[in-house]
């Protein structure tokens, strides 16, 4: 008599499985377009994605499980911890933007030294615009200057990790 799994741990898998594919349904429309799934199933999480109602919700995750149990969950978990990486490499530049942002508003010349020594260059529009914002007479206006000064500085974060990860 083969060993077979017990029926606790054929549960076990299912679930994991069906966690899996929720996993899924929290996924923008680009991550899951990256993501190797047969025609059923991607039909089935974009289901999901536009369902209100918790019964129905429910019901549609166990039919993402059930679909699941077919097929080989390791491609979809290696593009699925890509995907992440992806999203929490973005996250952590957004916040590191934030803060730069923040010190060279407060810091001014300074803090622009310490910035342009860790890109590795000077950005001579990121100087111009620090430049402008002692002669910001309203919040709106320095509001808007913060806005200018942070594209800046997170086009030249991102330009940074694309160096790092390529």
């Amino acid at each position: 008599m083969p060993n077979k799994p017990s029926k606790s741990a054929l549960k076990r898998e299912h679930i994991a499985r069906q966690s899996l594919g929720e996993s899924l349904i929290d996924l923008s429309p680009e991550q899951l377009a990256s993501i190797p799934l047969d025609d059923d199933l991607r039909d089935a999480i974009v289901a999901a994605t536009t369902m209100r109602s918790r019964g129905a919700l429910r019901r549609q995750k166990q039919l993402i499980g059930k679909l699941m149990r077919n097929i080989d969950t390791a491609p979809i978990e290696a593009a699925l911890a890509a995907a992440t990486r992806t999203d929490r490499r973005a996250k952590a530049t957004f916040r590191r933007a934030e803060s730069w942002r923040d010190r060279l508003m407060a810091d001014g010349a300074a803090a622009l030294e310490q910035f342009s020594s860790e890109i590795g260059h000077e950005n001579p529009e990121l100087r111009a615009l620090l430049a402008d914002l002692p002669h910001c007479r309203s919040r709106d206006e320095r509001r808007q200057l913060g806005r200018r000064v942070f594209r800046l500085i997170h086009a030249e974060l991102q330009t940074e990790v694309q160096r790092q990860v390529s």
